[in-house]
């Protein structure tokens, strides 16, 4: 079990981290599945999450996670729970990644990756007073796998507060369809191009304007909203004449709405150096694996 998280509030980039090391580990060959809570939807069933499921129903960031990966996700209000029906739906799978959880002492964990934006630590205080979800640095909780060993520090910010690996946000040079074409955002810089409204409801919607802006896309209007804003009542006039475009979080919610709107994929760039730690730790637990079952009795893995 891999958990990916953070200790500081929202928009660190751990969903984009999630979806990055599924990709690397797949490419070496392993079957991956992840689980998630399903913030934000209507209940706390235990559902599969397939690529035609409703945001309401199992999250925004849990389909994002399966239609930018191809795994099997699965989310459940304990993460336990979700785990143990993607094993018994999916026994091939050899590595569960779990979107957050950090702080969610109910799993077990064999690998921690705690994702940092350009905030660090902010003032170092706890929520509501400061940014941070729990003290840093943290106190390990050895009864649910944490050690210093399997805990790897990810910077998704330009400038590191303190050690860790680095990685680098930024927006693919394209636009999704509803329908999964896609479009290439010079194409939206045409004179005779329609004025662009972006629309955002993450955690820090301006920090998606901004790579936007940075792309060279001339923004008429930005509209932020809450984080996992649902969509339900948003206005089916505020956007006539504008083309919409939005984060790819959003673009599910959106698009049973505003069926022509745009939304531009994150990529998350990281440094090679922090893959070698990674596969590193994850050699490193199947090797315990390995050994734990070879030195049971009857040839099965321990408990």
């Amino acid at each position: 079990m891999v958990v990916v998280g953070n200790v500081i509030a929202g928009g660190a980039g751990k969903t984009p981290t999630a979806i990055a090391l599924a990709a690397h580990l797949r490419a070496q060959g392993y079957g991956v599945g992840l689980v998630s809570r399903g913030y934000g939807r209507s209940g706390n069933a235990c559902l599969e999450v397939m690529p035609e499921s409703l945001p309401q129903d199992v999250g925004d960031e849990p389909l994002l996670l399966r239609r930018a990966t191809g795994a099997p996700v699965f989310v459940a209000h304990s993460r336990w729970e979700a785990a143990t029906a993607l094993l018994t739906r999916y026994p091939q799978t050899h590595i569960i990644l779990c979107d957050d959880g950090l702080q969610h002492y109910g799993l077990y964990r064999d690998l921690e990756v705690c994702v940092f934006d350009a905030r660090g630590c902010g003032n170092g205080l706890l929520l509501p007073a400061g940014p941070l979800r729990q003290s840093w640095p943290r106190r390990l909780v050895a009864r649910v796998g944490q050690h210093p060993q399997g805990f790897l520090v990810l910077h998704t910010g330009q400038t590191p507060a303190f050690a860790g690996f680095r990685a680098r946000r930024a927006l693919a040079d394209y636009a999704v369809r509803c329908d999964g074409a896609r479009l290439a955002l010079t194409s939206l810089m045409l004179a005779d191009a329609k004025p662009l409204l972006a629309v955002a409801a993450i955690a820090q919607p301006e920090a998606f304007f901004a790579m936007l802006r940075a792309l060279g896309l001339p923004l008429a209007q930005t509209l932020a909203l809450p984080d996992h804003y649902d969509f339900s009542s948003f206005s089916r006039t505020f956007h006539e004449g504008y083309t919409l475009i939005c984060t790819e979080k959003d673009a599910a919610k959106l698009w049973q709405r505003v069926p022509d709107a745009l939304a531009v994929p994150l990529i998350l760039h990281i440094e090679p150096e922090f893959f070698g730690a990674f596969d590193a730790c994850v050699d490193g637990c199947i090797a315990e694996r390995q050994a734990a079952r070879l030195s049971s009795p009857h040839g099965h893995q321990t408990s």
